[in-house]
């Protein structure tokens, strides 16, 4: 039941950026959807390698280099899922960077009022 409702609020937050951020776009909810489901697995697989590489320049920015990958993360979740032929397309580095966020900061706020299990 979390997945679902995690993979649900990931796509709500892509859609909210798709809404905001000029060079995302979606063609409809299953594309978010699947796009959240891509985007999820981009970041599960390929984000801590990226941030274990990215260590020492994290440390010297106090962490904001991390929302240069959450940027860089959303552009390849974007490219693969315009691979597997889903209609989610960001159309360049700094369209993803400001959708990461807008993705970070409406996940954050729909987890909050959808609550967590595991804190109850």
């Amino acid at each position: 039941m979390r997945f679902l409702v995690h993979v649900l609020v990931t796509a709500a937050s892509l859609g909210a950026a798709a809404a905001l951020v000029p060079g995302i776009r979606s063609d409809g909810v299953l594309s978010l959807v699947l796009a959240a489901l891509v985007f999820g697995v981009v970041n599960a697989l390929i984000k801590p390698v990226l941030k274990l590489l990215s260590c020492p320049l994290i440390l010297l920015t106090l962490g904001l280099f991390t929302l240069v990958l959450n940027g860089v993360l959303l552009l390849l979740a974007a490219r693969l899922g315009g691979l597997l032929g889903i209609g989610f397309h960001v159309d360049g580095f700094w369209a993803a960077f400001l959708g990461a966020l807008v993705v970070s900061v409406v996940s954050t706020l729909l987890s909050w009022l959808v609550g967590d299990d595991r804190r109850r």
